[in-house]
């Protein structure tokens, strides 16, 4: 096993030192990098391996700042440690914001059945290839955002890094852009075919998690990223309102009580969303 392996491996049996603000937090994350770096330093084929996950094929790809080495940080790997752990818990995924495949890609090889949302079609093309290279079947692919409605939106890509890309208004957009119309699907159509969803959708997240409702969350749980503290206090009080948990990275994954221990953006790193009384980080 590689160091990567040992630190999946190891993730949940510490879930209080998940934290962005502990010591083991900002040891881990250092070696995380620096493995990851590794891991893509050769020009030769993009064999990855995560610890029990076991290997896949992950090539090296630019996005404008951002590249494959980024999709790798800890706080990924603790959603890769937690789609493992509970790979008997959870049977279907919804990745919503899937990018070039990374977190389809650890959920296929832990079992799970998975549907994908990615509105930007250079991605979109990346992720196919991706999945093929690894020979995973039965993923549902969609070339489309998620919203509180079905139908289309305008869509804009920043180009000096596309995994900032985003639905028009969701955020402050910067440098050089391109926006296009893109099809969208109704939240409340898709919740309830689930009982995991992961959703990245760049300030979006409010939104799509106001639609739903109280008994939406009966079958279902959701580990989210929060783009800014506007978006969060909204989550927060709908949560509050139907009656949905919410626990976060930012303690340690304890349950929110107050606003101020919502994850305010993904420097706080994941909220996870659910009708359970914790995150379940023990095996099924």
């Amino acid at each position: 096993m590689n160091t990567l392996d040992d630190i999946i491996t190891s993730l949940p049996l510490i879930k209080q030192y998940h934290a962005r603000d502990t010591s083991l937090y900002r040891i881990l994350e250092k070696i995380a990098r620096q493995e990851s770096e590794k891991m893509f330093d050769s020009s030769a084929a993009g064999g990855k391996s995560l610890g029990p996950v076991g290997e896949f094929y992950f090539p090296y790809y630019k996005m404008g700042a951002v590249d494959s080495i980024d999709l790798f940080g800890l706080d990924e790997l603790i959603l890769f440690a937690f789609y493992w752990t509970n790979r008997k818990r959870y049977r279907k995924a919804l990745d919503i914001g899937a990018n070039i495949g990374l977190h389809t890609t650890v959920l296929s090889k832990c079992g799970y059945q998975v549907e994908l949302f990615e509105p930007d079609p250079t991605h979109f093309a990346k992720l196919k290839e991706i999945l093929s290279a690894n020979q995973i079947q039965g993923v549902v692919a969609h070339q489309a955002a998620v919203s509180d409605r079905s139908g289309h939106t305008e869509f804009v890509r920043v180009l000096g890094n596309t995994t900032s890309s985003h639905i028009a208004g969701c955020k402050q957009p910067y440098g050089e852009l391109q926006k296009f119309q893109v099809p969208v699907f109704d939240i409340r159509k898709l919740i309830r075919s689930a009982d995991l969803i992961k959703m990245d959708v760049e300030g979006h997240e409010a939104t799509i998690l106001e639609a739903t409702n109280s008994d939406d969350w009966n079958g279902v749980d959701a580990v989210i990223e929060v783009g800014a503290p506007d978006k969060a206090k909204l989550i927060f009080n709908h949560m509050q309102k139907i009656g949905v948990r919410a626990f976060s990275q930012k303690t340690g994954w304890k349950e929110i009580k107050i606003l101020e221990e919502m994850p305010f953006s993904y420097k706080d790193g994941s909220l996870f969303l659910s009708k359970k009384t914790s995150m379940p980080w023990d095996p099924f």
